[in-house]
């Protein structure tokens, strides 16, 4: 049975390690291992006298507890390590769901988040719940969101903070969608691996995990904490069946969470306030950059400053921004991930603020831009 192309994947295997000047990496600037471990406090001699042998498939206890620790409602049982985070979209769909099953999914969206549950239910059962451009900012429909529901609906994937837009619902919002889910039996899969990358200015909303039972939390290192090299990724699955039909799945898979993975994650939940706060520092600095950037240039760009996150859906008044994209990075070596990848249409693109070379990548973007444009 085959599956849609991975685009934003492809579209980073054919540029991302060959393209010098980058705007649109999803992930925080990272650490070394050595770096990791001094700031935890652990010895590297530590780290060399780790046995390579298997793993509890369920993840370290340690880990685990640790983990659920963050949590106010979830004990480390319910706490699922997997070998990579993306496994857990693969897992929960074929644990949870039936071919015929409804989804709806908010749009647009990393493509697992869309292809893989189309690849299980099929693509004529995904309903797709699409963020609103309003003047200035994105807004969610929670109506049209209540008008996609229907008796042949299981689950509601939703992914918070937004990737691409930069969205957060305000909590009481977000306290909506989670109680219409629960009002319909569904199960909702919160996608919350940018969770904690709030900007000054905008209120927090508590995990999905902290609101109801009938969830699916996918959670992980990569993003908020800049260790994606990590691989290193977790389910939060409170319902005991579903957990057992998840962990069944996860045999099939990875088996068992690579023990280097699990150690250094947990050096690294050890430190995760400094991780969390250098990342939120060095996406605001980015922010400041962008917008002077977007006021030089207001006829060609639309500019909807994210809420929170790493990473913004910009318009661009081009008349394709795949080709434009293309064009740029082979003649300048700046990357820009057109929103086609992301089911957006071909006026926008992704841009993401959470490393250090953003300024430079900008500059060079204007450049070209100044040069292209004449």
């Amino acid at each position: 049975m085959k599956i849609a192309p991975f685009e934003t994947e492809h579209f980073f295997a054919r540029y991302e390690f060959t393209t010098p000047h980058q705007l649109c990496n999803s992930d925080c600037e990272t650490v070394s291992v050595a770096e990791l471990l001094k700031m935890a406090e652990i010895p590297l001699e530590e780290f060399g006298r780790l046995t390579l042998g298997y793993t509890e498939a369920p993840g370290n206890p340690e880990l685990r507890a640790a983990l659920a620790a963050s949590y106010p409602s979830v004990d480390p049982d319910d706490i699922l390590i997997l070998g990579t985070p993306v496994e857990g979209i693969y897992i929960t769909a074929r644990a949870a769901l039936e071919p015929g099953d409804e989804v709806i999914v908010l749009t647009p969206a990393y493509d697992a988040l869309i292809n893989v549950f189309e690849h299980v239910v099929g693509p004529e059962n995904v309903r797709r719940w699409a963020v609103v451009p309003e003047e200035g900012e994105w807004q969610l429909d929670l109506d049209h969101l209540a008008s996609l529901i229907t008796l042949r609906t299981r689950m509601l994937v939703v992914n918070f903070p937004h990737n691409p837009t930069g969205y957060l619902p305000a909590p009481e919002q977000f306290t909506q969608i989670v109680d219409l889910a629960d009002r319909h039996s569904l199960i909702l899969f919160s996608d919350e691996m940018y969770s904690g990358l709030i900007h000054s200015g905008t209120p927090s909303i508590p995990s999905a995990a902290d609101l109801t039972k009938r969830v699916v939390v996918l959670s992980g290192l990569s993003k908020t904490y800049g260790l994606p090299g990590l691989r290193n990724g977790w389910l939060v699955v409170r319902d005991p069946a579903l957990r057992q039909a998840v962990f069944n799945w996860k045999f099939y898979t990875s088996i068992c969470p690579p023990a280097p993975s699990e150690f250094l994650a947990l050096a690294a939940w050890k430190v995760r306030d400094e991780l969390r706060k250098h990342s939120i520092a060095q996406i605001e600095a980015n922010l400041r950059l962008a917008e002077d950037f977007f006021r030089r240039w207001p006829g060609l760009f639309t500019w909807r400053r994210p809420k929170a996150g790493s990473v913004a859906l910009v318009g661009m008044d081009v008349p394709s921004v795949s080709a434009f994209a293309e064009e740029m990075a082979q003649e300048a070596g700046v990357l820009i991930l057109p929103g086609g990848c992301l089911g957006a249409d071909d006026r926008h693109f992704r841009m993401g603020f959470g490393r250090n070379g953003f300024g430079q990548a900008l500059e060079q973007f204007e450049d070209y831009l100044r040069r292209s444009r004449g």
